[in-house]
């Protein structure tokens, strides 16, 4: 199964537009599997966005430009920027705030909130240097669910990037294990699927049980989620929970 998301599936026309990925199927969930929504965020100047909670969300902040100071109820006060990540796993109660810098460069980038493996688990903050900003041509492995990771998500999602020059081609990488649904998100550029299906900037492609390249000709930034939608997962969070009622 292939279903290719536009980007006018995004809601929202201001500084932060979010896509629910499963809108566009029909399947009574705006998530699909774990992968609850996705915010993409572009600031230009300084903005604050008060303390505001955040309650059974697990939240990886990739920002590309610009740079955020973050502060939160468990007393870290840390810069975001292109190269340094954080994981923010809200379980039972979690706040935080936003001091937003886009003045030398637009600040844009994605919330990405994913749903735990279970309700109420400890809040944790986690934050990581990338030792290189992208990954040109190979797909890097960003989160996942295991014991090993820099990021580990208690439910069982992975998250993947690369950057691709104009005129090259990739496949997806390898996957972890069978049976897994994919997200394939165009952050920058476009690209086309099987030589004829466009996919430009804010666009993405839902599929299961699909083997597949890209190819593109000015080059691209993607970034890829897979998700076992048999896992458990808790769908009631503030933000990555089940929005329809």
């Amino acid at each position: 199964m292939l279903q290719k998301i536009n980007s006018d599936t995004f809601r929202g026309n201001g500084l932060i537009r979010v896509l629910y990925p499963g809108l566009g199927l029909g399947e009574g969930d705006t998530g699909l599997g774990s992968i609850g929504r996705i915010d993409y965020a572009t600031f230009r100047g300084r903005h604050h966005i008060a303390m505001h909670p955040h309650v059974n969300d697990e939240i990886l902040s990739y920002f590309r430009s610009g740079s955020v100071q973050h502060r939160d109820s468990q007393g870290f006060e840390e810069t975001l920027s292109c190269g340094r990540m954080m994981l923010m796993k809200a379980g039972t109660f979690f706040q935080h705030e936003e001091d937003i810098d886009g003045t030398t460069e637009p600040h844009e980038g994605l919330q990405i909130f994913i749903r735990p493996g279970e309700k109420d688990l400890k809040p944790q903050v986690i934050f990581h240097d990338l030792e290189n900003l992208y990954s040109d041509q190979e797909w890097r492995l960003l989160a996942s669910p295991d014991a090993d990771a820099v990021f580990q998500f208690s439910s069982r999602t992975w998250i993947y990037d690369i950057r691709l020059a104009a005129g090259t081609s990739a496949k997806l990488p390898e996957i972890p294990v069978p049976g897994l649904t994919g997200l394939l998100y165009i952050y920058q550029g476009g690209l086309t699927l099987h030589g004829d299906l466009p996919l430009l900037k804010q666009e993405g492609l839902i599929f299961r049980n699909e083997v597949f390249g890209v190819e593109t000709t000015a080059g691209a930034e993607l970034v890829l989620f897979l998700t076992d939608e048999q896992a458990p997962v808790y769908k009631g969070g503030m933000y990555s929970g089940n929005q329809l009622h």
